[in-house]
């Protein structure tokens, strides 16, 4: 009998080497990045989506690049002190990448830069297990947004609703989501059902590098932290 192939071993050697070559290829791409443009940038972000990402990165396309990944990843690249850094100063970028953060490697003029990113924002609804920015309640009485169909829905939904002469009535107040608690599955329906979009997709410049200076964005962060190796 032929040996089932869901029973062949995996050669973890072969996934371990897999992992360590894309770290390789995000480390020179860094790397050839930074000795072609002229500027480095950190950025955070919140609530990223990946869609809207691609769409903001395409007025970079011709004169810059992204990475995304590892933060310690990047910082191997670019040097994480004064020692091992492949451009003075740069380790200070290094310094900067920490929790959701990506680095901007580009020719664009700094004040172009700072346009871009700080008019884009962009609103999308949030995600099962997202904070909750607001609370959303309804109201007991008719919900005429939803159809007579979508009453067994809403019910496993966790909603108090019944149909009432063809209309979907709410029994009582009901409350979808509470401010500063995680969406749960049936809140992120109920707010998508109604049109409710509470996340914001948001880049935050955090600093800049450069062959001649280093720049910090957000307020809060000091430089001394930077300073030293």
């Amino acid at each position: 009998m032929p040996k089932s192939k869901r029973d062949r071993p995996v050669t973890l050697s072969k996934t371990k080497k897999k992992g360590r070559e894309h770290k390789e290829i995000i480390v020179n791409g860094i790397r050839e990045a930074v000795e072609k443009y002229s500027s480095v940038y950190v950025f955070s972000f919140e609530n990223m989506r990946n869609i809207k990402f691609k769409e903001f990165r395409q007025q970079f396309r011709h004169n810059g690049r992204f990475f995304l990944g590892s933060n310690k990843v990047m910082q191997v690249a670019l040097g994480r002190s004064a020692s091992d850094e492949m451009r003075p100063g740069i380790f200070k970028v290094s310094k900067m990448l920490r929790g959701d953060a990506g680095l901007l490697v580009t020719d664009m003029p700094k004040e172009e830069v700072e346009s871009l990113f700080n008019a884009y924002e962009d609103s999308d609804f949030s995600r099962t297990g997202s904070t909750a920015v607001e609370t959303v309640e309804l109201k007991e009485g008719p919900l005429e947004q939803f159809t007579h169909e979508m009453e067994p829905f809403l019910r496993k939904q966790g909603m108090p609703v019944r149909l009432n002469k063809g209309t979907v009535e709410l029994l009582s107040d009901f409350v979808v989501c509470e401010e500063g608690k995680p969406l749960s599955p049936e809140s992120s329906r109920i707010l998508r059902l109604l049109g409710i979009k509470l996340a914001t997709f948001k880049l935050n410049l955090v600093c800049r590098w450069s062959p001649s200076d280093f720049e910090l964005y957000r307020e809060g962060l000091d430089l001394s932290d930077v300073e030293t190796s």
